[in-house]
């Protein structure tokens, strides 16, 4: 039996990677897809875990960015993070820093399920310390990986509990955190997991500070780890799923709402970013629906109409 469920998994994995290498170079090449590879690699990312995710979570880093309409309308329980973007609404106290560690986010609901910044930083710093180490231990002929610098060069904008699945066992928490260079412009941005008190793989984006769509709200491209469970999985996720939603947003935005699996939730938005979360009680195919409006209310981006993006989950 043991074969027998090892042959199906090699085969599931075998056909996954095939679709997926067509997706990447298509056999006709439509203007969307021309504009999405340039964006692509217009951005320079690296994701970084164990041998698994390597092998399964590599190839379609690019379909992390999909969003789309949120659901057939039922309503499910969800978890608003409060906004920050306009007068109207009362603005929270933002999360307090450590003295030594890396700076907080602007609304305490971007710490979710309990995760305290102490233990967010804590995770952050264990991931820069696994991505260092693991570059001394690569060989000398191989390309160096990111220099991330320090933990403190750093803002979390976003903690909350991560579901094990097919392709990465074990339940642990994510880290987001956002890092800024102004003399020559420049964002990294990481999702770091952590597991058992552990690093157990770090996601790494880099690159400048122009929004890749021309809009003025850029979904996260690499978001789908906050708000998808494995393909592999398709269909048979674990419930109820707490998800995450992020993305980077022009000074004229004032407010951003996610919906996902038919509920909506209002983002906290955090110097030039947008976070939301809220918790999946359903299957889901369609990825998140995002909508930013100005001060005077007006819709100022919608996911739907952003054509370098997918709007179902792979």
């Amino acid at each position: 039996m043991g074969n027998t469920l090892g042959k199906d998994f090699e085969a599931q994995v075998r056909e996954m990677m095939t679709e997926d290498a067509y997706t990447i170079r298509p056999s006709s090449a439509p203007y969307t897809a021309i504009r999405r590879k340039g964006t692509i690699e217009r951005r320079r990312r690296v994701a970084a875990a164990g041998a698994i995710l390597v092998a399964l979570a590599a190839a379609p880093v690019a379909a992390y960015a999909v969003n789309g309409n949120g659901g057939d309308g039922s309503v499910n329980t969800a978890a608003p993070l409060p906004s920050t973007g306009t007068s109207a609404r009362t603005t929270p106290t933002p999360v307090q820093s450590a003295p030594a560690g890396p700076a907080g986010p602007a609304t305490p609901g971007q710490l979710r399920d309990g995760i305290t910044l102490a233990q967010a930083s804590d995770g952050l710093e264990k991931c820069i310390a696994w991505n260092r180490e693991n570059d001394k231990n690569r060989s000398s002929k191989a390309p160096p990986l990111t220099e991330l610098g320090e933990a403190t060069d750093y803002r979390i904008i976003l903690a909350l509990n991560s579901t094990g699945d097919s392709n990465s066992p074990g339940d642990g928490f994510h880290v987001v955190a956002v890092k800024e260079q102004t003399k020559q412009p420049k964002l990294t941005q990481l999702i770091c997991t952590i597991k058992d008190g552990e690093s157990s793989g770090i996601n790494i984006s880099t690159g400048g500070l122009e929004f890749d769509n021309g809009g003025p709200v850029m979904p996260d491209i690499n978001a789908g780890k906050l708000y998808q469970q494995s393909f592999i999985d398709k269909g048979n996720w674990k419930l109820p799923f707490g998800w995450g939603s992020i993305g980077r947003i022009d000074p004229s935005v004032t407010r951003v709402t996610v919906s996902y699996g038919g509920s909506t939730s209002e983002a906290a938005l955090d110097h030039g970013w947008f976070v939301a979360t809220g918790t999946l009680n359903k299957q889901v195919t369609l990825a998140p629906h995002v909508k930013a409006y100005d001060s005077t209310g007006k819709t100022v981006y919608d996911s739907d109409n952003d054509a370098g993006y997918d709007k179902a989950l792979p």
